[in-house]
């Protein structure tokens, strides 16, 4: 699988809005990406095993099988990089799609520009260099926590030299529980924006973060986050 961001992607657009689909397939191909489509959930599925994209595109409100039953069919098989697109202005709805493993999302109606900035952006994060220099936590590098290693300013984990993948929302709280290690966080300081979520946060966030912490946990990191207060 294709992993710099600086070279040609396999990238599946999955949205039952034909016009939409015609509009992301241009755009894409002629920046020099290679693009296969979907008008639903199924055929986006069908699609994902056939193609084996580097990321995927998908619309939340699709007829069936719906963006956020996608996502998480495929977050039980891999880690490949999701940007969700959404006509859901509510808070809850964007937690969902996080939750369940997405890496970004898009509000509709959106510039093509802002996809392509959007796809560049989740790919640099999702790149696996060799590790560089680790410098002393306190100089702007890197926190060593045990055999993890968290890099804040690329936004990275590493175990050892192994690149932990983490989507944007649970390296967020990895990075605020690491850094506040020892003392309980209510739950509407880790996401003041969503308040109004709260009885939906009150489990999510939990789950989050136990995802977050297992895939980096092998002894080294458990002493390390607090737990969540109420």
């Amino acid at each position: 699988m294709t992993t710099q961001s600086t070279q040609p992607l396999k990238i599946l657009i999955a949205d039952d809005e034909a016009n939409i689909r015609r509009i992301l397939e241009t755009r894409l191909r002629l920046i020099g990406h290679e693009v296969a489509a979907a008008e639903n959930g199924t055929q986006a599925m069908e699609l994902f095993h056939s193609f084996q994209p580097d990321l995927v595109v998908l619309d939340v409100m699709m007829p069936g099988l719906d963006g956020f039953a996608v996502t998480e069919q495929i977050r039980v098989q891999v880690d490949t990089p999701i940007i969700l697109l959404t006509a859901l202005s509510d808070v809850a709805d964007r937690i969902t799609g996080l939750q369940l493993g997405a890496d970004d999302y898009m509000v509709k109606p959106f510039s093509p520009k802002e996809l392509e900035a959007r796809i560049r952006w989740v790919m640099r994060r999702v790149d696996n260099p060799e590790v560089e220099a680790i410098k002393p936590p306190g100089q702007g590098g890197v926190l060593r926590v045990g055999a993890l290693s968290i890099d804040f300013n690329r936004r990275q984990a590493f175990k050892g030299y192994t690149r932990i993948r983490l989507t944007g929302m649970e390296f967020s709280l990895l990075e605020l529980l690491v850094r506040r290690a020892g003392t309980a966080i209510p739950r509407l300081e880790i996401l003041p924006p969503a308040r109004q979520a709260h009885s939906l946060l009150k489990e999510s966030i939990q789950q989050v973060v136990e995802r977050a912490a297992s895939r980096c946990m092998a002894g080294a990191v458990s002493a390390a986050i607090p737990n969540l207060g109420t």
